[in-house]
């Protein structure tokens, strides 16, 4: 028997609050920032949407402070803040301070995965039942979710964020700790102009 419980499972989702010109900035060098800005709040509202009828602890990690009234202001999420000097480190400080919290499953993902749905997050969670890690692809070779089953610090050191080899650093890594792993369906995140179409999205 295992003591996993959707109250012992967490998943973490990183946000920025949805700022003009602060959002979205590869994709506005294209459309402009207002469209940008447009595009975040569709993959904020679309992220919420997904995750709320999810069985399971769900905490909102600001990239600057935490804003006490927005959509995150809601049953079920509660409101953090990220802290460390790169996506690194504030990934492995927010997956650290949940384990420490007494959470047996714990999961991140962004907001930036228009393609996502709770059936995508509910096969996550169900697959470190038995996987210590699982990871979900992107095609531009980085990852909309990672999860595992304790801390793993090494998951999160000399990665090259925001670049095509994230997924393949950090496969290499589950490899080199010999942890077992499963990879979720590959899906397009939305950072260039070419991601609108991609995910069917109209600016």
């Amino acid at each position: 028997m295992t003591d996993i419980t959707p109250l012992n499972t967490a998943l973490i989702l990183f946000v920025r609050h949805p700022e003009l010109g602060k959002v979205k900035t590869r994709l506005a060098r294209v459309i402009g920032d207002e469209k940008a800005l447009s595009v975040y709040n569709l993959l904020l509202g679309h992220t919420r949407q997904v995750t709320i009828p999810l069985n399971c602890r769900k905490f909102v990690y600001y990239t600057n402070q935490v804003v006490e009234h927005d959509i995150w202001t809601f049953p079920g999420f509660t409101k953090r803040q990220q802290f460390g000097e790169d996506l690194g480190a504030r990934m492995s400080n927010a997956f650290k301070e949940l384990f420490e919290q007494g959470f047996k499953r714990v999961m991140i993902i962004g907001s930036d995965c228009y393609q996502l749905q709770t059936a995508v997050l509910e096969q996550a969670i169900s697959t470190l039942a038995g996987s210590e890690v699982v990871i979900g692809p992107t095609f531009d070779g980085g990852y909309y979710l990672i999860g595992s089953n304790r801390y793993i610090p090494e998951l999160f050191i000399g990665k090259a964020w925001s670049t095509d080899q994230v997924i393949d650093q950090t496969i290499a890594t589950v490899n080199q700790l010999q942890l077992s792993y499963s990879l979720l369906e590959k899906l397009h995140d939305v950072d260039e102009a070419a991601d609108l179409e991609l995910n069917g999205i109209s600016v």
